[in-house]
Parts: C-alpha cells; structure tokens; sequence
C-alpha cells in the first residue's frame, strides 16, 4: 500500500528535517531463506521505504503496512 502524495509533502526526515522521497524498497533476499515467497520468519519487508532527501543524511525508512516507520533506529543506511 503506497503512502499518499499528501502525507509524504508534510512529512520530514526525523534526523535532518529534509524532505522524504517515497521508493520502491529494494529486494534483500536471505541467504538461508527456503525458496518459498514467505521469509523464514514469517515477518515480511517493507513493501516501499521513505528516502531522505539530503545529500549528508539519506536515510531510508520503511513503510509497513501503509504506515510510514519514522524512527532513526529503524532507518536503513544507503549503500
């Protein structure tokens, strides 16, 4: 489920304060996962994530569910 345009233009960056950019979520398949669609776990990845967009921070945050997960601690480092 994709987050509205409207949400994303009031949202920021809880690190930074820029504004965020929705993306689709890159893929990050396990290694030990079975071939199956479901991770092993049973708890899937973000279908989509929020990229700041500032050239110093660039965190990604996911979105689950719809909901966008804006904690630092959950924020995943670009590559």
């Amino acid at each position: 489920m994709p987050v509205e345009a409207s949400l994303i233009e009031i949202l920021a960056c809880p690190a930074c304060h820029a504004p965020l950019a929705d993306r689709p979520a890159p893929a990050t398949p396990a290694a030990d996962a079975p071939a199956a669609d479901a991770p092993a776990d049973g708890v899937a990845g973000p279908e989509s994530e929020l990229v700041c967009t500032s050239g110093d921070c660039g965190l990604a945050y996911p979105v689950r569910d719809g909901i966008p997960v804006l904690l630092v601690d959950e924020a995943r480092r670009p590559a």
